[in-house]
């Protein structure tokens, strides 16, 4: 027979909430967080962008070449982008469509057009979007072995040279070279 008095309600609710704490607590540790899903992937700050253009740009300069610079981040999306004073205006464009390039197809720019005219077959890859553009002057970005974005550069008279002020914001923040040291 049950128990109807009042504290026997209380002591039958007192063990019903027992019971669910201990079956909570004792499941805990084979929950998986949500967060523990998610992938992990480093960032390329604002600041080293800027210094990698800076530096691009410097380059050029150097040399005598009137440029853009642009870095986008591993997505394409534009982190940070400079033009020379009498630079074009279709270095703006070329410089972010390159940086676009190389990190999404995450190659050297040059290396691309090279793949491309070497083998017809791959032509398609110049209408992947509008916003690929398949001209020397555009780098990934790799640090610690990871492809954090792209650096694109245009308005030298030469993709190579555009690789090569590319290279310099490479070096300046220390991210892996990627067009081989003049001899």
């Amino acid at each position: 027979m049950a128990c109807v008095h009042p504290h026997c309600r209380g002591a039958v609710s007192m063990v019903h909430r027992f019971i669910i704490a201990t079956a909570f607590v004792m499941l805990m540790p084979y929950t998986v967080p949500a967060s523990d899903e998610l992938p992990k992937e480093s960032v390329l700050p604002l600041s080293l962008a800027g210094k990698a253009i800076q530096a691009s740009l410097d380059a050029c300069k150097r040399d005598g070449y009137k440029v853009s610079a642009s870095v986008v981040d591993r997505g394409g999306v534009l982190r940070a982008m400079a033009r020379a004073d009498g630079a074009g205006p279709h270095t703006i464009d070329s410089s972010r469509k390159k940086a676009y390039t190389a990190a999404s197809l995450r190659r050297p720019t040059t290396e691309l057009a090279e793949s491309i005219n070497k083998m017809p077959t791959l032509q398609a890859l110049r209408d992947m979007n509008d916003q690929v553009l398949m001209l020397g002057g555009g780098l990934p970005i790799e640090i610690d072995g990871e492809i954090v974005g792209g650096i694109g550069v245009g308005g030298a008279p030469g993709g190579h040279l555009d690789d090569a002020c590319a290279q310099a914001g490479l070096d300046a923040i220390g991210a892996a070279p990627k067009v081989p040291a003049p001899k």
